[in-house]
């Protein structure tokens, strides 16, 4: 899941990495102002007060409810195939396993290729201290970081201190060589700050949150005598002769990493947990000189064909109008890919596979998008808009879910405030134990890089997000070695998959196209005040070589 962002990694080299939300979010989170927790207002007008009475809405209900598969296949997802970095052998395993499982299910798929990325293969990270006592260290090469050439290498660590200007830092390089490189900023604490707030005296809460601004802003005033362009760091160090860069991308929580990656990494770059990054950091400044060992296996496999698995239930009346089911299925890969986006693509294939089973022959056709290269700029995504203009143009819905494993709980017609109408009738179809925690949220500015969704709402199609609520998602979860299938919870999970496939059986039978009038004007930039115009749909990046990232 991109957050409506481009995610820097606090300091570490300014790499970067795009990730998307539902409906405004960015790529792989949620919506700005997601929910917190389940709605206590009164239930809106579509909440059904009786039980449904269509027959095909009764049998998705006991299917999705009381036959679920969900959580076996998330378990299998999760655990068995695991991460799934675009382009990586991983990516392949998991569309092949994927279209073994749409396959039993009598679903036809297809693989589309839409360019290539440099393919990478993780393989085992280890660090130790060893100077002077020894630990194991907590720590994890980032995606595309290279490897240590098959056998562990030793060096002392260094930090970087205040310099100067450019100048004074290209005299500090000549100290680099054989050494490995703290490359962020040290916390003063890897307690949250909920802990110093709940059990700090106010003024110790105030202390720690002043030491992590100033150490901020340190650690940017060093960077920047390097250079302020991504990646620049890591070129001066690595032509300087180091031997490895440590850094440090902490989410504010204790035992928890932002982890990110990119292909243009020339030394090998591993996180290093908060604690223990702090331990070497406290170290190297007191001059007790810290040494550590590492070893670290991985393999770059070069430009490889990168693709998106599409299934697809063919529409027995209008087959060129569609409903697409959508999620990305690449990950990062420090944890297992669980809620980014395991959850979404789970909701998906479940949705399908109750589609098929109970209402096999859908008026029109019922795609499901599996998107790769999603958390470097939607780019399977992008590319599948572009190639399939048909698809775009004969758009019934789309039905898009990033962030997070949480009930769905909010829906909103985007920048086509005539679909409103249309989505709380089908909303009014569906059982008030779904219904009853969804609100529908009010017209806005459309989609713009933060999900998948966005790919197709530039166009003016009718593709919406779906929010989940947030279970600590961005704080704990979210691109973290921490996003593990048991992050999921499955009774939200069984929830939303069986309301993905009751909203693309409504969409299906609905005797009416989905309005595609644009809100006019747009509602100004909450940030700037500024008024909005309509996003230009960005180009796919299709292939690593041109990405900046």
């Amino acid at each position: 899941m991109r957050r409506s962002v481009t995610a820097v990694l606090s300091g570490l080299l300014a790499f970067t990495s795009l990730h998307a939300q539902p409906g405004g979010r960015g790529a792989g989170g949620g919506p700005p102002g997601a929910p917190q927790g389940l709605p206590i207002v009164p239930a809106p007008a579509f909440v059904r007060a009786t039980p449904p009475t269509d027959p095909v809405i009764a049998k998705m209900w006991e299917e999705g409810m009381q036959r679920s598969q969900a959580m076996t296949l998330a378990q299998e997802l999760t655990d068995v195939v695991g991460p799934r970095l675009t382009g990586s052998p991983a990516a392949t395993t998991a569309s092949d396993w994927a279209m073994g499982k749409y396959k039993s299910w009598g679903v036809t798929t297809r693989r589309e290729t839409y360019g290539t990325w440099n393919s990478w293969k993780r393989g085992v990270s280890h660090l130790d201290l060893i100077t002077p006592r020894v630990r194991s260290l907590e720590a994890i090469q980032l995606a595309w970081s290279p490897a240590t050439s098959g056998k562990a290498i030793e060096g002392d660590v260094i930090g970087i201190p205040v310099l100067a200007d450019s100048n004074a830092a290209s005299e500090w390089l000549k100290n680099v060589k054989g050494k490995f490189v703290l490359a962020s900023a040290s916390q003063p604490s890897c307690r949250s700050l909920e802990q110093w707030a709940t059990f700090g005296t106010p003024d110790a809460l105030a202390n720690v949150a002043k030491q992590r601004d100033s150490a901020a802003r340190v650690w940017r005033e060093r960077l920047a005598t390097f250079g302020s362009a991504p990646g620049v760091l890591q070129q001066k160090l690595a032509a300087a002769g180091a031997i490895g860069v440590l850094a440090n991308n902490w989410s504010s929580y204790p035992g928890i990493d932002k982890i990110f990656g990119s292909p243009r990494q020339l030394i090998p770059t591993i996180d290093v947990g908060c604690e223990d990054f702090g331990l070497l950091s406290r170290l190297a400044a007191n001059a007790q000189k810290p040494r550590v060992r590492l070893n670290a296996e991985s393999q770059f496999l070069g430009e490889q064909p990168v693709f998106n698995t599409i299934a697809e239930i063919r529409g027995s009346e209008k087959p060129d109008e569609y409903i697409l089911l959508s999620a990305h299925f690449d990950s990062w890969d420090a944890g297992s890919g669980a809620t980014d986006n395991g959850t979404g693509t789970i909701t998906m294939m479940e949705a399908l596979r109750i589609i098929k089973a109970v209402y096999p022959r859908p008026k029109r056709t019922i795609l499901v998008g599996h998107w790769q290269g999603e958390e470097q700029g939607l780019n399977g995504s992008r590319a599948y808009s572009e190639d399939h203009p048909e698809i775009v143009s004969g758009l019934q819905a789309q039905f898009n879910q990033d962030n997070g494993t949480g009930r769905i709980t909010i829906m909103g017609p985007g920048a086509l405030p005539g679909t409103t109408p249309r989505l709380e009738a089908y909303l009014g179809t569906i059982p008030s134990q779904i219904t009853q925690y969804i609100r529908m949220g009010p017209p806005g500015a459309p989609a713009n890089g933060g999900s998948d969704n966005a790919s197709f709402a530039c166009y003016g199609a009718p593709a919406f997000g779906v929010g989940s609520l947030e279970f600590g998602y961005f704080a704990t979860t979210w691109h973290t070695n921490r996003d593990t299938f048991d992050k999921i919870v499955p009774e939200d999970l069984m929830n939303n998959a069986t309301l993905v496939a009751m909203l693309a059986y409504a969409a299906s039978e609905d005797l009416q196209k989905m309005p595609r009038d644009r809100l006019d004007p747009l509602p100004n930039d909450r940030v700037t005040g500024q008024p909005q115009t309509w996003p230009a749909c960005t180009k796919a990046t299709r292939k690593s070589t041109d990405s900046a990232r």
